[in-house]
């Protein structure tokens, strides 16, 4: 059986955001290895028939050291393991995973490619640092699945990366699970019991991380703007405190919001229930790849308020499905939020729009597709037969660059 190891920095990203995918490459009839820091998810994703082998030095944290003996770790158990593929993820898992996949003689290395970490208006420093291990990286990879049309031109301009090894993924959603159904009132209705909304209420909310480049700083200021002036507006956030990362958002910053009414309800495993109890959502972004959430909120036929950044621009058509704001201005996300929450008709029609967007650009199969393309093609270069079992996964998307 063909062995096919994914690679990322923790578990949370083996299963949130991989999980789906692996399972159809299991039934696509690969042998499917998680590689990550060990955490909560670990069982999720055995579940899916997905074998797990934790990696010890992995840390989401600058710590050079740790990382060096991350990838000396990965080399050995690239060695021991004998994958036909590895297939890595997230920025600094995606550099010395290719690395140690490449000295560990692996058949096949490929990397996809989330979001670049840095972008062409930060400093030069940042820039130099980042674009530089991405080149050195991708010349480990026989190819780079690229989720952003914006990341692909600057690999292949700005880095030079080789067009053969590039491939335009896109991304996409399960949309079965966040597509709108007959039940949507029903359930809405149920979350807000459950939450203590009125139904009358405005709700506009945010999932991501507690974290100051998620924009929560600029989010939480224009809140205070709108339910001053609109306060029958309420404002829900999903996700998980990060106590640990340099820019967490400060206790203080989290009290005054709670203060002003904004619900956190922490990490919670049912975002397609609280979507549907939502009017209007928001992603005040400083740095996106390609953002799931967004996409996830467009295809439960939500409204988006997100920051004109790449990654957001892929999602939002401004106008038709939703605004682009500046990023880090709180005034102009205040008056983008206040708008929508004024405005039902605007609301229902950005939703609708962005249902029927995210039906034509957002479904996963797509993006399963694409990757069990790029490993066939792979394996045969490398001249190892790749399994067949790939019917029954939706039409193919991407294109390569």
């Amino acid at each position: 059986m063909t062995r096919l190891v994914h690679l990322t920095t923790a578990d949370i990203s083996l299963e949130l955001l991989l999980g789906p995918q692996l399972s159809a490459f299991r039934e696509a009839g690969y042998e499917v290895i998680g590689v990550s820091a060990p955490g909560p998810f670990v069982e999720r994703i055995e579940a899916r028939g997905v074998r797990f082998v934790p990696l010890r030095h992995a840390t989401r944290s600058m710590a050079l050291g740790r990382d060096a003996r991350a990838l000396a770790e990965l080399r050995d158990l690239f060695r021991e393991l004998r994958p036909d593929v590895v297939h890595t993820h997230n920025p600094k898992t995606g550099v010395y995973g290719r690395l140690a996949a490449r000295a560990a003689g692996v058949p096949v290395v490929l990397n996809t490619v989330h979001g670049l970490y840095a972008q062409p208006g930060d400093a030069l420093p940042r820039r130099a640092a980042v674009y530089g291990l991405e080149r050195a990286a991708s010349t480990c990879s026989q190819a780079e699945l690229v989720q952003n049309p914006e990341d692909l031109a600057t690999l292949r301009d700005v880095l030079h990366v080789p067009p053969r090894k590039l491939v335009l993924l896109g991304n996409g959603v399960d949309l079965e699970r966040f597509g709108r159904d007959d039940g949507s009132d029903a359930v809405r209705a149920e979350v807000r019991a459950e939450l203590g909304i009125p139904e009358r209420a405005v709700v506009v909310g945010a999932v991501g991380r507690l974290v100051l480049e998620k924009g929560y700083a600029e989010l939480l200021a224009a809140w205070s703007d709108v339910v001053a002036r609109h306060p029958e507006a309420v404002l829900v956030v999903v996700g998980p405190q990060e106590a640990d990362k340099a820019d967490a958002v400060p206790a203080e910053l989290l009290d005054r919001a709670r203060a002003d009414g904004v619900r956190f309800l922490g990490m919670r495993d049912d975002v397609e229930r609280l979507y549907r109890a939502l009017d209007v959502y928001v992603l005040a972004s400083h740095r996106e790849g390609f953002p799931r959430s967004a996409m996830e909120a467009a295809a439960s036929g939500l409204a988006v308020v997100a920051t004109d950044i790449r990654g957001c621009r892929q999602v939002v058509e401004p106008g038709l499905t939703g605004e682009l704001v500046p990023v880090r201005s709180a005034p102009a996300l205040a008056a983008a939020i206040a708008g929508l929450v004024v405005d039902g008709g605007r609301r229902r029609a950005y939703g609708l729009a962005g249902a029927e967007l995210a039906r034509r650009r957002f479904d996963q199969r797509a993006v399963i597709r694409t990757t069990l393309s790029t490993y066939e093609r792979l394996l045969g270069a490398a001249g190892l037969e790749p399994p067949r079992g790939t019917a029954g996964l939706g039409p193919p998307g991407g294109a390569a660059a």
